[in-house]
């Protein structure tokens, strides 16, 4: 049998935000458990907008939760577009995907629960066009 080339090692969920507009209070959640210690780790948060989305950017706060730890928020701009190349994402009609990493490198991660909180902090509340934001973590490929 084929095995499939984007295959999800460990994790991937999105979640909508009706009438496509996301607010600030609306704070996604999104949790997953690490078993294999060994392992690197590339962790991504992905991002659907319509092409009418009014940015070239997407500013967040990231609470990560790791397992024995207490949660820290890292405050992170996500490039998504540039006013010469247009949008850097993957483009399906006026749909465009992004799927950016978070962590230079890949990471080792503890074995527990992670959970993951994510909240724009765009001036515009609610940021218009906004359709799913998310988190993705795969295995790095070593």
């Amino acid at each position: 049998m084929l095995q499939a080339c984007n295959r999800i090692d460990v994790y991937e969920k999105t979640v909508p935000f009706n009438i496509h507009e996301w607010a600030g209070s609306n704070q996604p959640s999104f949790q997953f458990s690490i078993t294999d210690t060994t392992s690197l780790y590339n962790i991504y948060t992905v991002v659907r907008h319509d092409d009418a989305y009014h940015f070239n950017n997407l500013w967040l706060n990231v609470t990560i939760a790791a397992p024995g730890d207490t949660a820290k928020t890292q405050q992170v701009q996500l490039l998504l577009g540039d006013n010469t190349k247009g949008w850097l994402g993957s483009a399906m009609d006026d749909i465009i995907e992004h799927r950016i990493l978070l962590t230079r490198n890949p990471i080792r991660l503890k074995k527990g629960t992670y959970i993951f909180t994510l909240q724009q902090t765009m001036r515009e509340d609610p940021l218009q066009y906004v359709l799913n934001a998310g988190i993705r973590v795969e295995k790095a490929v070593q």
